[in-house]
């Protein structure tokens, strides 16, 4: 398996829900046939003097070079808790299976 990453800055949502921790990768995998998996969630800690922490929402997948595009159309097709997710998300991603963000690459925004 390997990792994709969606991070969240609480800061830029009009609705800083904790429910998106469950939310966003339950959708994500319904419209993917679980093609792409909730592979659970952290906090994130951010640099001196930024608000945060920011919340990563780790999701396992086959190919996650092939599949990050996906996640991003999701989040740009729908509203999470009148949120839209497109405008503030990052998404990283590895080929190692529950990769550390450190790790990751980010693809979006690039």
């Amino acid at each position: 398996m390997q990792t994709i990453i969606i991070v969240l800055d609480p800061g830029e949502l009009v609705n800083p829900d904790l429910d998106l921790r469950y939310c966003v990768p339950d959708r994500i995998a319904e419209l993917t046939n679980d093609g792409i998996r909730d592979n659970g969630y952290d906090y994130i800690d951010t640099e001196e003097h930024k608000p945060g922490p920011l919340m990563g929402i780790w999701l396992e997948t086959e190919e996650a070079g092939e599949n990050w595009p996906a996640v991003l159309n999701i989040l740009q097709m729908e509203k999470f808790r009148g949120n839209d997710l497109s405008k503030s998300a990052k998404i990283y991603i590895s080929d190692h299976e529950a990769d550390d963000i450190e790790n990751c690459v980010l693809v979006y925004p690039q």
